[in-house]
């Protein structure tokens, strides 16, 4: 019995040993940043989200930066709680939510409201930088790779139900060419036929002046042999 003792008690002290080394090297790997909207569907708004991070460094948090995702605009989102005297400011591609710092060890609470969520996607990620008092930064911007490792520094992600489909873009309709009437062409044995007919008429026009220019003559003839007599 007494020769074991020393044993176990080796034996306890490195299994302690053992999880502080593990704790002091995950660091600030072990905080994260989560996003919530209970209820939120795709494609609907307004939506609040909640957002959550947790502190893990010796100076208290002074701000939050976030990258939207596609479909949320800056300009519509605005804030809807908060830790006392922090305000929103839209940036170029998210919004950053910040003031006083706040205690040492205490966690951000703060909720956003933006005005609607993109129509046919249910998973919505929010990378997120979070800023300390003391100028150092946590950026939880990493996003989960399917079949890869899972990331140190994961960026919140947001789930919602599915909703209405996106709406697709149906393809420019064709122009509608209308034919314009044409003058009706006469065919070609309407054609002849009136040549004919032509011809015919020209024929007993000159049978007639030949006839006249006959009985003309032979009147002249038939009145001079007649004074001859």
């Amino acid at each position: 019995m007494t020769s074991r003792c020393p044993a176990a008690r080796r034996t306890t002290a490195a299994v302690l040993m053992g999880a502080v080394l593990f704790a002091a090297g995950t660091g600030t790997a072990a905080a994260h940043v989560h996003v919530d909207a209970p209820g939120a569907v795709a494609g609907t708004g307004p939506v609040t989200l909640e957002f959550s991070a947790a502190s893990e460094a010796g100076a208290g948090i002074t701000a939050m930066r976030t990258r939207l995702p596609a479909g949320i605009a800056p300009a519509g989102v605005s804030l809807a709680s908060g830790p006392s005297g922090w305000t929103l400011t839209p940036t170029a591609q998210g919004f950053e939510v910040g003031g006083p710092a706040l205690p040492s060890g205490e966690d951000a609470e703060y909720a956003v409201t933006v005005a609607g969520l993109p129509a046919g996607v249910t998973e919505l990620a929010f990378p997120t930088v979070q800023v300390y008092a003391d100028g150092t930064e946590d950026a939880w911007i990493e996003q989960e790779v399917p079949g890869g490792p899972e990331p140190e520094l994961p960026a919140p992600v947001l789930t919602v139900a599915p909703g209405v489909p996106a709406p697709q873009t149906p393809a420019p309709a064709s122009p509608t060419v209308v034919a314009e009437p044409t003058a009706p062409t006469a065919s070609a044995p309407a054609v002849a036929a009136a040549a004919d007919e032509g011809t015919g008429s020209g024929r007993l026009l000159a049978v007639a002046a030949v006839a006249g220019l006959a009985a003309v003559a032979g009147g002249l003839w038939y009145r001079r042999s007649g004074a001859g007599r």
